[in-house]
């Protein structure tokens, strides 16, 4: 993850950002790097794919718990974000990007019955967090 919060990187060939949660549970804060996708400027759309697996991944259910409190770390930047679920015609054109950018996305979703959480990361302003 140093090398991801430095000089950004990849994981499993993925272009990759350090996305820091606050555990619905513990309050803890966890980190874990996940493949994201630009979303113009200082947004990131991010899948909680869990590469097909049934369940979403921890970090989705500390977004819901705390949309407000996450943080992400991309190319030596911190940048507190806000967190959105996307839903209907907005997640749609999200998805369908994303599947164009990397198809394994398209394979992740055929191995689930759950639709896959996509979840749109946008850099808040000070004004924002006051």
């Amino acid at each position: 993850m140093k090398r991801i919060r430095q000089k950004g990187g990849k994981v499993m060939g993925m272009d990759a950002l350090v996305l820091t949660t606050i555990g619905r549970k513990s309050g803890a804060q966890r980190s874990t790097p996940v493949a994201y996708f630009p979303d113009g400027d200082d947004a990131w759309l991010v899948v909680a794919s869990a590469n097909g697996a049934a369940n979403n991944p921890a970090w989705y259910y500390n977004i819901a718990a705390h949309p407000d409190r996450v943080r992400v770390e991309l190319s030596g930047r911190k940048v507190t974000v806000g967190a959105q679920q996307l839903h209907g015609e907005a997640r749609e054109d999200a998805w369908r990007r994303i599947k164009e950018t990397l198809p394994r996305f398209a394979k992740y979703e055929q191995q689930t019955d759950r639709e896959l959480p996509v979840i749109r990361l946008r850099a808040r302003s000070a004004t924002d967090s006051e």
